[in-house]
């Protein structure tokens, strides 16, 4: 590991004793402004105290990202992650700014802390540190401008010098920032929870007529992109996996327990098409819905141990 190293998602930060080193650190006003794309090897924190503006990033795989940030918003670059700043006519904003990376913390130094000691003692950190991404967006409750504030003015005191208080409040300053993450997460986990499981009611009350994504994302008050999205992010599969597969379900229930004509079970699991519903059956089932019916009545034919048998006496 250099010297000094920008990211927060580097191994060495937990192994081994790391404390922060400042690029820069600034309050800003900017007004009809745009900046070039440029990055640094540092993670920078960019929070808006008043105003809005654009932030362009350029994430994982050369996607660019844009996200409008408002007042008590902040944006989390981690390092040598392109971005951009832009600040349309007519708009201001006022900003605060820090830039920092990593360097190897005195083992003398009893005033030191260590961003490894921190995360070992609190699990949001921990957990911040093991979940990489180029941009992150949180909103404040003003926990974090206050901290940050002091921070800044702090560094400006000591001329961008390490004094005790720049150690605390940096450490304050991260362990703020794992903890809102961690309530975004969950806030982000239920939010999640409830529109797939609007989502699946809806599917169980409607799967035996034609359904499309665009009904069910009308029926839960959501983008049909955004719901494709979210359910497959949570639950592993697509809105229409998750259908077929109960369909098919439903139609080995009527195949085993009832006696409806194969060729009508297609309408009843709300497939409009004989073909497909074959096709549908093999794949999530293994056979034709033929042998899944021969094979279910051989099955309820045979007896249980222990049951009379032919040539048993009473």
């Amino acid at each position: 590991m250099p010297e000094t190293d920008g990211s927060l998602f580097r191994k060495a930060l937990l192994e081994s004793g790391f404390g922060p080193r400042f690029h820069a650190y600034y309050y800003k006003q900017w007004e009809a402004y745009r900046m070039d794309y440029h990055h640094h090897d540092s993670t920078e924190i960019m929070y808006l105290m008043t105003g809005s503006c654009i932030v362009d990033v350029i994430g994982q795989g050369g996607r660019e990202e844009r996200y409008t940030l408002k007042k008590g918003e902040l944006i989390l670059l981690d390092a040598n992650v392109p971005h951009r700043l832009i600040v349309e006519e007519g708009v201001s904003c006022r900003m605060l700014n820090v830039e920092f990376a990593f360097v190897p913390v005195d083992a003398a130094d009893e005033a030191a802390i260590s961003v490894g000691t921190l995360a070992r003692e609190e699990p949001a950190l921990d957990e911040l540190l093991h979940s990489p991404f180029s941009s992150l967006v949180l909103p404040d409750p003003e926990e974090v401008l206050h901290t940050l504030k002091a921070l800044v003015l702090e560094l400006d005191r000591l001329h961008g010098g390490q004094g005790i208080m720049v150690r605390l409040l940096f450490a304050e300053l991260l362990l703020r920032l794992a903890r809102l993450r961690r309530e975004q997460v969950t806030a982000s986990r239920q939010h999640a929870h409830h529109y797939i499981r609007r989502a699946t009611e809806y599917l169980h009350q409607n799967y035996d007529r034609g359904i499309r994504v665009e009904e069910i994302a009308a029926a839960v008050n959501l983008h049909p992109g955004y719901l494709h999205r979210l359910f497959k992010q949570h639950t592993g599969r697509t809105l229409t996996d998750y259908l077929n597969a109960l369909r098919m379900d439903k139609a080995k229930m009527l195949l085993s327990g009832s006696g409806i004509p194969i060729a009508d079970i297609a309408d009843y699991v709300g497939i409009g098409s004989r073909q497909y519903f074959h096709q549908l059956f093999r794949k999530y089932a293994g056979c034709t819905p033929v042998e899944y019916r021969e094979r279910t009545d051989r099955d309820s034919w045979k007896l249980e141990p222990g049951l009379l048998r032919k040539g048993e006496d009473f």
